[in-house]
């Protein structure tokens, strides 16, 4: 049993060191970081209703459509179950969207699948806190 929990443990701490990857990368507009830790697949919906693809949502980070000044990811939980992980946590930022400042607090959900020895973000959904 230890050794199943050890291993249980190392994945949601790899899992993790991803989430935080990808939080770094949104706030320094990193397209090459960000193309490494995107699926393909990528399914990003917004809180307001759109879903973007992978090329989609890195352009809008990498033309500061969508600016991260800052960016918490606090009350984080992260489940693992093989290959796919689930990650919860609340976002609050300050952004500075095409150069109007501005403040966000939602709800996430990440769907990270490991591909090839990699966690990749597959699907996130936002939801805005009421």
């Amino acid at each position: 049993m230890a050794v199943v929990l050890h291993a249980q443990a190392k994945q949601e701490a790899a899992v993790a060191n991803a989430v935080e990857q990808l939080r770094k990368a949104m706030v320094d507009a990193d397209p090459v970081m960000l193309d490494k830790l995107v699926s393909p697949k990528l399914s990003y919906g917004h809180s307001g209703g759109h879903i973007d693809d992978k090329k989609e949502f890195i352009q809008k980070i990498v033309s500061g459509k969508s600016d991260f000044v800052t960016m918490e990811f606090p009350e984080q939980t992260i489940s693992v179950s093989k290959n796919m992980a689930v990650v919860r946590h609340k976002l609050n930022a300050t952004t500075n969207d095409n150069g109007k400042p501005g403040e966000m607090h939602l709800a996430i959900l990440l769907i990270w699948q490991k591909q090839r020895g990699d966690w990749k973000l597959l699907a996130r959904q936002a939801i805005k806190i009421q």
